[in-house]
């Protein structure tokens, strides 16, 4: 290889070591949009903070635990007393050094999502740091060393299916199973209920970004134009494959697509392609992407109807499942390819050399994780704790972990709520309303003053005031609720999981007439809100007693006229 070759190709590995770190945004967005408002504030502050102790941890000890050259046969690296990064600038291999930190930093935020929405800050802090001090660079070391013991012997994990998301979703596995399930997951019968992410949109953005930095995950390490191609191409066709894949089951199992699943599907299919895409062609990439796609719903039923364990995000069945199922999947598809012509797997001629070797590697990297972070967990609930108290999760991470109101402060529901021009009134069959027949009232004051609510979908305000305008409705009040009503019938699925009682965001419109009949109104209110579907609202209709302005001082209906 000429030396401008290398060097571009040098060029590429810092740049696709950029394009991973930025997937720590991507890991920000999914987590906080498969999560409660009142937690989002959390969520970020971990994934910046997991990053950020990773660096102290790789810097102190855990670069050369990975990148030192081998020390007791394979099992660790260790570059010497006074060569480390934070003494030896000089002699230190920069590029390695910011390569494999990111990796290091991925493995720990993987952990984060699982335990959402009531781990202790502090707790979360000395955990992650654990797992880029010692956890993840030794098990790498094995992986990726010089002369790992396990690559040493023929291990392929080229991109970390297993070195990173397999020990990551393994550490969320145990994490969230020691940590218990989030107030109001299960029933008293252990029946799981579903309890959707606030910001879906969010939590797309965040795969969209995944998936984008990906392709410097798989590839930054390519060492040529045809395997960086080839590499682009299987981490391109797995994830379309399991999405559509997932996209089916759910369609066929729920009556309708999942789109949380499906978005979960997308990461377990780059999970899942991460060990093998250098070495799998495109036909082993669409098998491998359809059994990741039936393999992340099946974890994700297992985890809630079974072990009873809550995933918030679903990186147990993304990183944990898919991360064991692509190591496998290279010991079965490996079709030796030019840059890597010794990986055959069993279905290309192979025999089950490598497949057995892939799962003792398997065996070996989860033994070490399980024991280690067992340990770790085990110290931290014994000290400082690991849960919350409940005051803390039913308020919220937000407020009482970091001193937050919210973190969408200043996005308030008046956004939605602006003036414009309603669309045409639609010739619905509407049914209007005789108040003759209702119950009568009792009138207190000497003209009869109404009030009348009207409970609807925030997106039909500014077609609801230009009808009650056209009435001569010259004021009214609104704000924002939440609520829900009982639609018998109607089963709702969050990621498998049957959503029971789910409040939605709804506008409230309060008048009070004296002079204008209350049947106009409500028939107004009936004809730009009628659609004929479940959730268009309610009209409440009460008797005012009296009205004082406190301007002025009137009364009744003196009050009510604008003067």
């Amino acid at each position: 290889m000429s030396n401008a070759i290398k060097e571009i190709f040098g060029i590429w590995y810092l740049i696709g070591a950029a394009l991973v770190f930025f997937m720590q945004a991507g890991f920000a967005m999914v987590e906080a949009g498969f999560t409660r408002a009142k937690n989002a504030g959390n969520i970020i502050m971990k994934n910046l903070m997991d990053f950020c102790l990773g660096t102290v941890a790789f810097l102190i000890i855990g670069y050369s635990l990975l990148c030192g050259a081998d020390a007791f046969h394979g099992i660790l690296g260790w570059v010497g007393i006074g060569n480390g990064p934070l003494t030896n600038f000089a002699k230190t291999d920069w590029s390695s050094f910011v390569f494999n930190l990111v990796f290091c930093a991925t493995a720990a935020t993987i952990v984060s999502g699982a335990m959402a929405e009531r781990t202790k800050f502090l707790s979360y802090c000395i955990y992650s740091f654990v797992i880029s001090l010692v956890v993840y660079p030794i098990e790498a070391h094995w992986v990726w060393g010089p002369n790992g013991f396990l690559v040493s012997n023929g291990f392929h994990d080229f991109a970390g299916s297993a070195a990173i998301h397999y020990v990551g979703g393994l550490t969320a596995l145990i994490g969230a199973w020691m940590l218990g399930p989030r107030i109001g997951k299960f029933d008293k019968d252990g029946k799981p209920n579903g309890i959707p992410g606030h910001n879906i949109p969010l939590g797309a953005l965040g795969v969209f970004i995944l998936w984008f930095g990906w392709y410097g995950f798989n590839g930054a390490a390519a060492k040529n134009g045809l395997q960086l191609a080839t590499i682009f191409a299987t981490t391109t066709v797995a994830p379309a494959l399991a999405t559509v894949t997932v996209m089916i089951v759910t369609w066929l199992k729920y009556g309708k697509p999942d789109v949380a699943m499906c978005l979960n599907g997308s990461l377990a299919g780059l999970v899942a392609i991460t060990a093998g895409c250098d070495a799998v062609n495109v036909l082993g990439a669409c098998l491998i992407g359809i059994l990741s796609g039936f393999n992340v719903i099946f974890f994700t039923w297992l985890l809630d109807y079974k072990l009873h364990v809550d995933d918030p995000v679903g990186a147990v069945p993304v990183h944990f499942a898919n991360g064991a199922l692509g190591t496998i999947c290279v010991g079965l598809f490996a079709c030796g390819t030019d840059t890597m012509p010794k990986a055959q797997g069993l279905f290309y001629g192979g025999g089950f050399k490598l497949l057995g070797i892939q799962l003792l590697g398997l065996l070996i990297i989860g033994v070490w994780t399980a024991v280690t972070m067992f340990i770790t967990f085990t110290a931290i609930k014994a000290t400082v704790g690991l849960r919350v108290t409940e005051e803390e999760e039913v308020t919220g991470l937000d407020k009482l972990e970091h001193g937050m109101e919210s973190a969408y402060a200043g996005f308030t529901f008046d956004s939605e709520l602006v003036n414009g021009t309603a669309e045409e009134p639609v010739d619905l069959p509407v049914t209007h309303v005789n108040l003759d027949s209702a119950v009568e009232t009792k009138v207190y004051s000497e003209g009869k003053i109404t009030k009348v609510v009207i409970i609807t979908k925030p997106e039909r305000f500014a077609k609801l005031k230009e009808a009650l305008d056209k009435i001569g409705i010259a004021g009214m009040t609104s704000s924002q609720v939440m609520g829900c009503g009982i639609q018998r019938g109607r089963t709702n699925y969050y990621r498998g999981a049957k959503v029971d009682l789910q409040l939605l965001p709804k506008l409230k419109c309060e008048v009070v007439v004296s002079e204008i009949p209350v049947d106009d109104v409500i028939n107004a209110a009936k004809k730009a809100l009628y659609t004929g579907h479940m959730g268009d609202g309610k009209i409440f209709v009460y008797a005012v007693e009296d009205v004082v302005r406190i301007s002025s001082g009137a009364q009744g209906k003196e009050a009510l006229a604008y003067k």
